[in-house]
């Protein structure tokens, strides 16, 4: 029945005409493996970069003529290309941003009546951002021993990954098979480690770039939060792509964030965009439960001396300076690096280890803060400034 379905999405796909005019998808070679669960098709189109505009809404016109066809409830189309160094990273739209009040001013008052509390996810208690303001400084590998952290603490942890860019979380947890779906309604989420998990990594190829404009992102993670057989959650981890871009607004629109951890480095040029990060959150009124330092020391194994080799502190200091949590430090470490490549989290695998220790004192630290801010915070709301 699956392949019956593909051969017919494939058929429909060689009718449209793409908006360049040229020879249709199929016979170009750029339509991915199409995944069918349930009635959901799901599948991308490999363009250059320089067109992803142009055949985004070609994208959503096969979406509405794939669910024509019988068998097909729902389509999810999204465009994939080659990163190359004149655009190695997809652009994000920004929504528009009012007129902005005076400085001194006091804050306009919402248009109409007072924005409505935004609806949690079914069964999930708390949901707790990991955030960076860029890439490359752990944020990904300290959510997932954060998530495993809690774990260890007794609760019933849930892991989303919404870095859509760059998924991670199906490599940190050894994750490979593709996700079901129950009743055609709801997607089923891995399990790993006790934790649940998905991600939209388990929809495409690992190595598979793609471009994600701001409707998908949003589209994607509106589905990933209330489309997802979460069951009861104490807490639902929820590592975000770096920066300050779509995928954080959608998720302050759309759900109450208990509260956010941001990850950095030491050295100034990371606490630069950690800063944007977290001043991001608190504009959107998300309380920040603190700063964790990665990559904070490294302890050469053959002598045992310690070097600062992206200083040392920093994320400290600048947690006393803006007033908001330090939650503890992790050093750069082969075994973390070894395990996580290996999809063998330290804290999941050598639970007594040093690292694991840390990871756990970090997620104990975020519990604390949890219960301090209370069950009940309040739902977020866009302010501007």
């Amino acid at each position: 029945m699956t392949d019956d379905l593909k051969t017919r999405i494939l058929d429909v796909l060689r009718q449209m005409t793409p908006p360049d005019g040229g020879v249709d998808v199929v016979s170009r070679g750029i339509v991915s493996d199409i995944f069918i669960a349930d009635g959901k098709a799901f599948f991308s189109l490999t363009v250059p970069a320089a067109e992803a505009q142009r055949f985004e809404p070609f994208c959503r016109n096969i979406e509405g003529a794939v669910v024509k066809i019988d068998g097909i409830s729902k389509a999810m189309v999204a465009l994939t290309a080659e990163k190359t160094a004149a655009s190695s990273a997809p652009r994000n739209s920004a929504p528009p941003q009012p007129p902005q009040p005076a400085r001194g001013a006091p804050r306009p008052a919402p248009a109409g009546r007072p924005p409505a509390a935004k609806p949690g996810i079914p069964g999930v208690e708390r949901i707790i951002a990991v955030a960076s303001g860029k890439g490359g400084v752990g944020k990904s590998t300290t959510a997932v021993n954060l998530a495993l952290g809690l774990a260890a603490l007794g609760l019933r942890v849930g892991i989303l990954d919404a870095d859509v860019y760059g998924p991670s979380i199906p490599r940190l947890l050894g994750l490979k098979d593709k996700p079901k779906t129950s009743g055609g309604r709801t997607i089923v989420p891995l399990e790993a480690y006790g934790l649940k998990a998905m991600s939209m990594g388990l929809m495409v190829d690992e190595e598979t770039p793609m471009i994600w404009r701001g409707p998908m992102v949003m589209s994607a993670l509106t589905q990933m939060m209330r489309e997802v057989e979460w069951g009861e959650l104490d807490v639902l981890v929820v590592d975000m792509p770096p920066g300050t871009g779509d995928a954080q607004l959608t998720m302050a629109q759309q759900v109450p964030l208990a509260g956010a951890v941001i990850v950095s480095t030491p050295q100034d040029l990371a606490l630069i965009d950690a800063r944007k990060g977290l001043a991001m959150f608190q504009k959107v009124d998300v309380p920040v439960l603190g700063i964790v330092e990665n990559m904070s020391y490294f302890v050469a194994p053959d002598t045992g001396n310690r070097y600062d080799i992206f200083g040392h502190g920093g994320a400290r200091n600048e947690a006393t300076r803006l007033g908001v949590p330090f939650l503890g430090e992790v050093p750069i470490e082969m075994a973390i690096r070894e395990s996580s490549d290996a999809g063998r989290p330290v804290v999941a695998t050598d639970p007594d280890g040093p690292h694991a220790a840390a990871y756990r004192d970090i997620a104990a630290r975020v519990l604390a803060e949890l219960e301090r801010k209370g069950p009940n915070s309040p739902a977020p709301r866009i302010v501007f400034e």
